[in-house]
């Protein structure tokens, strides 16, 4: 007796199966629309805090949740780094974020105009909560910008783009700034050691780069040549 299958079995798990959703966050990639925003936010008319966590957003990788959530206690603005804790990270490692010289500014001005002892950008209401979550995406609205323009969590995208597309920096440097998954041990070890220099060079050029933007470069060449010449 000869047996066989009417139907395919793997029918039965078609439809159960289903393929992870990947969400994509609205971003900016293309440089002059950069330039227009890092203008808009320059003129943010807002609370002084929140003005200055949309201009630390674009400069410094991390993502919103991170950045939010942030305690002075990790920063050392003397050393120009943030070391973030394993528990407030999203892959569960902690992350050593560099700093270039404009995000030291900020700092030193946010703890100037804030609450210097817990969070770097405390609730409106209370220091002894974040910001709300809603809150640099509902500043890039009072700019104009909706949610299918950019996104807070966008300024990520943004910069993974333009500096993987600069030819200027190892990916996987920029990976590891990004604190991206998929990075093992083996790997993530010679990421701390050999493309640490690398990503503190790049911390300080991105940052020139949004500032050349900003006040009016019209192409990603013409920044290209002004730091490198």
């Amino acid at each position: 007796m000869t047996l066989h299958a009417d139907a395919n079995p793997a029918d039965v798990l078609r439809g159960a199966l289903t393929s992870p959703t990947v969400k994509h966050h609205a971003a900016i990639i293309d440089p002059v629309a950069l330039g227009g925003l890092m203008r808009a936010i320059g003129n943010y008319d807002g609370r002084p805090e929140t003005k200055i966590a949309l201009m630390l957003a674009p400069r410094l990788f991390v993502r919103p949740g991170e950045l939010r959530k942030g305690e002075w206690s990790e920063l050392d603005l003397d050393e120009a780094v943030w070391r973030i804790p394993g528990d407030r990270m999203k892959m569960g490692r902690p992350h050593v974020v560099p700093m270039s010289t404009q995000s030291v500014a900020l700092f030193r001005q946010l703890r100037a105009v804030g609450n210097p002892r817990n969070f770097m950008f405390p609730a409106y209401h209370t220091s002894l909560r974040p910001m709300s979550e809603n809150t640099i995406n509902s500043a890039l609205r009072r700019l104009g910008y909706d949610a299918n323009e950019m996104t807070g969590h966008g300024f990520r995208s943004t910069a993974s783009t333009l500096l993987n597309e600069s030819g200027l920096w190892h990916p996987d440097a920029i990976e590891r700034v990004l604190a991206h998954k998929g990075v093992d041990r083996v790997r993530a070890a010679y990421h701390r050691g050999a493309h640490w220099a690398e990503r503190v060079r790049m911390a300080q050029w991105w940052c020139d780069y949004l500032d050349q933007l900003r006040d009016g470069a019209e192409i990603l060449r013409s920044a290209f040549r002004a730091s490198s010449g």
